[in-house]
């Protein structure tokens, strides 16, 4: 046993009492984030409670275990399904392609964990470098930029309740995160969402009498089930690209946790591993009608802070956040979240992903005075955030941060660098 924890990877809490309440911590570090998914992008908020918490079981018995991750919404992808989505006449909106191409991204992360279990990670190393990898996550933030100004109402109008809202719901955000302690400092976005909310209802902007309405303790989630909708290989170019640079995301997640529990998890249970449990359950997820899932952060950020690495807690949690999913008051709510409370927020997290990104060629040591890397960084933002696409036929097409993301993979194979002493980069020191 790590004597620096509370309970160990496969200790059980002694006490019911005592293993709810660490459980629920997981789920209120998990649930702003996750939920904020198919609010930005309309997903069925039911479903995506439901699939978050199967996947995490999933991901559980894949790792035998041995990793006490909790798989929730995973924000890369929000860009891509908010373009393959489609707004039927009748105002309803169609997620077909969307649902197709995150069922690829669970095929491509299964795919990827049985070549890491027969060939070795090194060619994904060279496939992605951290040049690469960090134009691509500042794309996934800044392309959504426009749509944040658009929820906080900051496009000029001269109707302020808006800008007032999104301020508020903004600034919540930043003081938590930077004055809280204990379980508010590590759910900002909720909290936010909660202040916001409240400061809506003051404008006359939600009024709680209509939200309720007609609303049930007890509902059935809106799944969309894998077979009801129509192939869509167009949406597979857009997807897939995004899905390595979710899968470099799951290689640094992993290796942070494992520090936190003093426990090499790349070397066992084993990358190969980890990803074929997170990609079966995005797999399942996209089956049920969710978004792909990915390893939370914030719940690593639970268990560095409580000491608590049991996986029995992490699968209380998932339990808990199937329950979620069945509840109809809580989704009520969820939906009637006004859209300058989430223009606040997105402003926030879009910056946040957009740095990120940043972070990476900075961690990374990515010398930006080559100029094989310099052309790599400004053709990938040039191209991602330009929305560039090719077209292949009427049906299929590939555009935006997929082209960026292959344009970057090939000119890193092609240009040579220039000759300057060897970095050893962090990526490479974990893989």
């Amino acid at each position: 046993m790590n004597k620096q924890l509370v309970l160990d990877v496969r200790e059980r809490p002694k006490s019911i009492g005592s293993w709810l309440f660490m459980s629920l911590q997981h789920v209120f570090a998990m649930f702003g984030a996750t939920v904020l998914v198919p609010i930005l992008t309309g997903l069925p908020v039911s479903a995506t409670l439901v699939a978050c918490g199967i996947g995490t079981l999933i991901y559980i018995v894949m790792t035998k275990g041995k990793s006490p991750v909790f798989l929730g919404s995973s924000f890369a992808f929000i860009i891509a399904i908010q373009n393959a989505t489609v707004t039927l006449p009748d105002g309803t909106k169609d997620f077909s392609a969307a649902y197709f191409g995150l069922f690829a991204v669970g095929l491509v992360y299964i795919a990827v964990g049985f070549i890491i279990k027969y060939v070795g990670k090194d060619w994904l190393k060279n496939l992605l470098p951290p040049v690469v990898v960090g134009p691509m996550i500042m794309i996934i933030g800044l392309v959504l930029a426009p749509n944040a100004i658009e929820n906080a109402g900051l496009m000029g109008s001269d109707n302020l309740v808006a800008p007032i809202i999104a301020l508020i719901t903004f600034s919540t955000v930043i003081i938590v995160s930077i004055y809280a302690k204990g379980l508010l400092k590590i759910v900002p976005f909720l909290v936010a969402i909660l202040v916001g909310y409240v400061v809506s209802i003051g404008f006359n902007v939600v009024s709680l009498g209509e939200v309720f309405a007609g609303t049930s303790m007890l509902t059935v989630p809106d799944f969309r089930f894998v077979g009801t909708y129509p192939a869509n290989f167009s949406a597979v170019l857009v997807f897939v690209p995004i899905a390595f640079v979710t899968i470099a995301e799951h290689i640094g997640n992993h290796t942070v946790l494992g520090e936190v529990i003093d426990r090499d998890l790349i070397e066992d249970p084993g990358i190969d591993n980890t990803l074929m449990g997170d990609g079966i359950a995005t797999f399942v997820s996209s089956a049920l009608g969710g978004p792909a899932n990915t390893t939370y952060g914030e719940n690593t950020g639970v268990v560095a802070m409580t000491r608590v690495a049991s996986v029995w807690v992490t699968g209380l949690a998932a339990i808990i956040a199937v329950g979620l999913g069945f509840l109809g008051y809580i989704q009520a709510f969820i939906l009637s979240i006004p859209d300058p409370v989430l223009g606040g927020i997105a402003i926030i997290l879009y910056g946040l992903i957009a740095g990120n990104g940043v972070k990476v060629l900075i961690e990374e040591r990515v010398n930006l005075s080559d100029m094989k890397n310099l052309v790599i960084v400004g053709a990938m933002l040039v191209i991602g955030l330009g929305n560039a696409e090719i077209s292949f036929t009427e049906e299929i097409s590939i555009s935006g941060m997929a082209l960026a993301a292959v344009v970057g993979v090939l000119l890193n194979v092609i240009l040579k660098p220039e000759k300057h002493p060897p970095v050893k980069t962090h990526m490479e020191e974990r893989m």
